[in-house]
């Protein structure tokens, strides 16, 4: 079963909180939705949380720090199992199109983060404001 991990990571914004989300590059993906800068284990990565920092960083260019796991989700038609990671964002961090696999990169409000993100990694949204509520 393939298996793929990513980060959600997230900053406080001038009009609420923010989330890090990427759209995929080609123009086959023209219309498709966004989603957490995510990819597929190296077979030489110890954990699936060492494949969400490395993710991240290929694809946008931002540095995750402490990480806290918020599950995973089973995409329906795939099977695949996608499983997300959890954190601040630097202060610093200016995410940017790192890697071709993306044609945007960018903090959005959450708001906007809803309307935008794969209908299945919408539960990721879901359970990081959980887990900040706690």
């Amino acid at each position: 079963m393939k298996e793929s991990a990513g980060t959600l990571l997230y900053r406080q914004g001038d009009g609420g909180m923010e989330v890090l989300l990427v759209h995929p590059s080609g123009n086959y993906n023209r219309h498709k939705p966004w989603g957490i800068p995510k990819g597929e284990p190296d077979p030489v990565e110890k954990d699936l949380e060492a494949t969400a920092r490395r993710e991240t960083l290929e694809e946008t260019g931002v540095l995750a720090g402490e990480l806290t796991s918020v599950g995973k989700i089973r995409y329906t038609k795939s099977g695949k199992w996608v499983h997300a990671f959890a954190g601040p964002a630097p202060a610093d961090a200016n995410p940017c199109c790192a890697s071709w696999e993306v044609d945007q990169a960018r903090f959005l409000p959450l708001a906007d983060a809803r309307q935008k993100i794969h209908p299945e990694q919408a539960v990721f949204l879901d359970r990081l404001e959980e887990l900040l509520a706690k």
